[in-house]
Order: C-alpha cells, then structure tokens, then sequence
C-alpha cells in the first residue's frame, strides 16, 4: 500500500478533507472538553454534527473523483508516469541534448547529460546508460515538484500526458519554483488551459535577452500542450 502520489495536495487543499477533519475534530471535542476541564458538552450537537460533516466529506470526495471511476484519476496512476516519460523522455531530451562531458550552457552553468546541473563540474563524465538512469529520475523529480503547484482538480482533468510533459519541460528548463508560480500555472489551475499553454511562451529569455532556441522549445511546447483542446 502507498499513497497517491499527490497526496500533500489532497490532504491540504480538497474541501471534503477539510470536513472530514472538521466531523472528526468534532466527535471528539467533546471528550478533550471533559478530560481538561470537566465539563459534559450536547451530545447530540457533537454526535449529528460530526456526523453530518463526515457524510459531507465522504460525498465530496466521491463527486471530486467522478464516482468510484478510477480511471478519470489519470495523474495518480501508475500508468501515466509510464505515459508521461514516453513522451517526456524523447521531447525534453531532444532540447536539451546530451554530452557526456561537463560543459558549460548558455549562462554559464556547468551542465552535463542531458541537462543536468547539481553538483557538475568541470571535467566530470557520465556514461550513456548513467545518463539514461539520471535523465529519467531527474523527469519524475521535476514533475512531483511541480504537481504540487497543480490544484487537485487540474491534476485530475486538465493534465493530458501532452500537457503535463510540456509544463515539466518548462520547469526542467526554467526551474520548478518559476514554472510553479507562473502565469502558465496560474491559468490552468483556473481552468483556462489555452490561455496558461500561450503562458508557456512568455518563458523566451536567458540572461535578460530573448534567445532563438528557446522560441523554438516554447513553440513546440505550446502546440504539445494543446493537443486534444477544440
């Protein structure tokens, strides 16, 4: 057993948890209130209170999820991290490049593999299938980062595995915090998922210029991220 991989968002920011916490909180005030100082509380508000707050909460977690169809739940499955790094693995890849052999980017940085830049230096080598390892871990890194920028709703019916790759390679390339906290983010947990990819493209500098090859990334980004939208 293990938890959805979003959890900390659900826990957190799902309205039906906050009930359920508040019919549980409930139940047991009334004992808490007894044991410090020695006072009998209403039953009945404690007892129907609580429980009107748990059915709250268990109804809204089953609207949140479309019922008991799982298959809607498409960010938590196993099977989109597996969907995810079939696209991701080849499209951010493919813009990043691969050297085996640190060197520095665009602004500076020591980078080697495929875009890969904690604790490179100078001289340092990795090995293709080091690399294929790293790459990919580096992808489910970024990704968990950035889903916890996602509201609940987002993760669950906005994402496509194409979206959710080109918001990745946004953060891979840009940084989790800046992708989290962007525009682009912003839209899309709002619901306007054309407008957050057309966010995507604002992200076309380095250094404080525009550079042609991140037009380009965004670009293909953008069109990636509107993929299945009429």
């Amino acid at each position: 057993m293990k938890l959805i991989q979003n959890w900390r968002n659900v826990a957190l920011k799902s309205w039906s948890m906050w009930f359920i916490y508040a019919g549980l909180l409930l139940l047991i005030l009334p004992e808490v209130r007894f044991a410090v100082w020695g006072v009998e509380a209403n039953p009945y508000l404690s007892g129907y209170g609580g429980l009107a707050l748990l059915v709250l909460g268990g109804l809204g977690r089953l609207l949140d999820q479309g019922g008991l169809d799982r298959s809607r739940l498409r960010s938590s499955a196993a099977v989109t991290v597996a969907a995810f790094l079939a696209i991701a693995v080849p499209f951010v890849g493919g813009w990043e490049g691969r050297s085996n052999h640190a060197y520095q980017d665009i602004v500076g940085v020591w980078t080697i593999c495929d875009g890969h830049t904690k604790g490179v230096n100078p001289g340092d080598y990795m090995t293709d299938a080091q690399c294929d390892a790293l790459f990919e871990a580096e992808l489910i890194e970024y990704r968990d980062g950035l889903h916890a920028y996602f509201s609940e709703r987002t993760l669950r019916h906005r994402l496509t595995p194409e979206r959710d790759v080109a918001y990745v390679s946004l953060a891979y390339n840009a940084g989790i915090r800046g992708a989290g906290r962007s525009t682009a983010t912003r839209r899309l947990n709002a619901g306007d998922i054309a407008g957050g990819c057309k966010a995507l493209t604002w992200w076309n500098k380095a250094g404080g210029r525009v550079v042609r090859g991140l037009v380009r990334r965004r670009a293909a980004e953008y069109g990636l991220c509107m993929q299945g939208l009429a």
